[in-house]
């Protein structure tokens, strides 16, 4: 889909410096948990929050990748988003209100799930946004779930315990140990995805390793 006007229908906080934007989904806008979208914004200009596509007043544009973290995407969609208060665009999107309009390109990616089969998602720092999504569509499709997630200052706790109450396994840990310990119990339960920073994607691959599990055979995001 070319670059699309998209209304803002709420922002929530939903961890520490960490948001969940939820979107009107325009009409050609079809994806699956695991994909991206690319939002673009400019910033700095005189229009306030609103001001998303005219860079003429002197905002600059700035685009940035973003992966669903909705189970689908059939009236709106969510984008998980973590806010570095220095950053040049998150502090801008974590100002956002409802009615406010987000310009988006997508959706992109090859790592999908489309509820047809049991999953086993490694979620590291940002990767909860996309666990979450396939996790939920996992449930709802009548499959298995497992999630094992890697994060100090978890985020979207109250769907992980939401998910964990309807079901599914869920881990999570701050240590990287006892995270490769998870993996180990889980790694066999379904197709493994793996979402987060190069180091994290690493060191799930090596955990699969471990566990028996051909690293090959997993789906991987990674987002640099």
């Amino acid at each position: 889909m070319e670059a699309t006007e998209v209304t803002v229908r709420d922002v929530t906080n939903v961890g520490a410096d960490t948001i969940a934007i939820t979107l009107a989904t325009p009409e050609t806008f079809d994806a699956d948990p695991g994909e991206f979208v690319l939002v673009r914004a400019a910033i700095g200009g005189s229009d306030g929050a609103g001001d998303t596509s005219d860079t003429s007043d002197g905002g600059e544009e700035i685009a940035r990748h973003y992966t669903l973290s909705s189970p689908t995407v059939e009236d709106t969609f969510e984008i998980t988003v973590g806010i570095d208060p220095d950053g040049d665009l998150t502090p801008w999107l974590a100002a956002l209100e409802s009615g406010d309009v987000l310009t988006i390109e997508g959706p992109f990616g090859n790592v999908t799930y489309e509820g047809d089969g049991d999953v086993v998602v490694l979620a590291g720092g940002p990767g909860v946004g996309p666990a979450v999504g396939i996790g939920e569509r996992a449930r709802e499709a009548g499959h298995d779930a497992s999630i094992v997630y890697l994060d100090e200052s978890p985020a979207h706790e109250a769907r992980l315990s939401a998910l964990a109450d309807g079901g599914a396994s869920v881990s999570i840990t701050g240590d990287e140990s006892s995270f490769s310990s998870a993996v180990s119990s889980v790694a066999s339960a379904g197709q493994v995805y793996v979402f987060g920073f190069e180091s994290f994607c690493e060191l799930s691959l090596e955990a699969l390793e471990a566990a028996g599990v051909d690293p090959d055979d997993a789906l991987v995001e990674s987002f640099g």
